[in-house]
């Protein structure tokens, strides 16, 4: 049978078929008692109305992409990672705010669709799905030859969340005395790839199979370590203790997106000394040579969420958190301030 004129331009509708089988089940998987209907339709659909709990719910969204981290999966051949980077920049978004995380939608654009390779995106998307308790709801992929190279791609998604109105949290919340906790991240999650890959990549010649002793294992392997998905945990923070305020420390660094969350009339006062980051970031730094100021401006230095909570619940913070899993600290505190001040003033050196 000859091909289709479609076909001979570069687009194979059959294996953007074969894809859509091979991620079925792990879609299936990523799912709600809210969601209504199967994967393949036009539209994903989601019955609001059967959310229960909640007076006067107030919706949130958040869209975002993974960067240039999905050059390292494609070079790698590894591509369930980067799933992970996907919904951990979109729901950990939301959820500083008190919003649930409800459902996902994602966009896959490639110059050649390789079955088997998009399944593998969508495996790690879905099963960061279930561990953010959202359903996957949909989704698109993209074939662009001719603009895209065959071994390219590119991906992108969407998520909408609910909380109550009357229990979200933001700046309004934080007052003087305030205690900042913070949440260990995994790596480098998926912001600061431009500069990572230009210093180890580039720069420094490394390869993504060299061996680094500090790392304990090879660059690649380092570089597509996935997102944390905080959302659950960060959820259960919220219900379990007077939680005034939370930022996702994502593009930007602790400083700048921490500043995002807090009022005029605070600066938070933060000690560099209550935490050891990860060796990825002293190494981009000596390899780069890349200030101080500028490191902690681009990357998230081994935090990637804080929360801002009530003084005489710092420690049942700590220890909620623990309990759950994840590695916590009392990072620093919010001192009275004017709104000439500094936001956020980092002090000491790392351990």
């Amino acid at each position: 049978m000859s091909q289709s004129a479609y076909a001979r331009a570069g687009v194979d509708i059959e294996a953007g078929d074969r894809a859509v089988e091979l991620m079925k089940s792990h879609v299936a998987r990523a799912t709600r008692p809210e969601v209504m209907g199967g994967l393949g339709g036009f539209a994903g659909c989601f019955d609001a109305s059967a959310l229960k709990g909640y007076r006067r719910p107030v919706l949130a969204t958040s869209t975002d992409g993974v960067g240039t981290k999905v050059a390292i999966a494609q070079a790698m051949g590894i591509y369930h990672t980067v799933g992970w980077d996907l919904i951990g920049m979109l729901v950990d978004d939301l959820v500083v705010c008190g919003a649930e995380p409800l459902f996902v939608t994602d966009y896959i654009a490639c110059g050649h669709v390789v079955p088997e390779r998009i399944a593998g995106i969508v495996s790690g998307i879905a099963e960061a799905c279930v561990a953010a308790g959202a359903a996957l709801l949909g989704g698109e992929t993209a074939e662009h030859p001719g603009l895209m190279g065959p071994d390219d791609f590119d991906m992108a998604g969407a998520t909408v969340g609910v909380v109550e109105a009357d229990e979200m949290i933001g700046a309004e919340r934080v007052r003087p005395g305030d205690v900042v906790v913070a949440m260990a991240s995994s790596g480098l999650h998926s912001n600061g790839y431009s500069l990572v890959r230009r210093v180890l990549l580039d720069e420094a010649g490394l390869s993504l199979e060299a061996s680094i002793p500090e790392l304990g294992r090879t660059v690649g392997e380092e570089l597509l370590e996935p997102t944390r998905v905080y959302a659950l945990d960060a959820l259960a923070l919220i219900h379990g203790v007077q939680v005034h305020a939370m930022s996702h420390i994502t593009g930007g660094g602790l400083a700048n997106n921490l500043a995002r969350v807090l009022p005029g009339t605070v600066t938070a006062h933060l000690d560099r000394g209550a935490w050891t980051p990860p060796a990825i970031f002293a190494l981009v730094q000596r390899l780069g040579q890349v200030s101080q100021r500028d490191i902690e401006a681009t990357l998230n230095m081994g935090v990637g969420m804080a929360a801002v909570v009530a003084p005489e619940d710092a420690d049942a913070a700590v220890q909620l958190l623990a309990d759950r899993g994840v590695d916590a600290w009392i990072c620093g505190e919010m001192v009275a301030s004017s709104a000439e001040d500094p936001r956020v003033e980092l002090a000491g050196q790392h351990r």
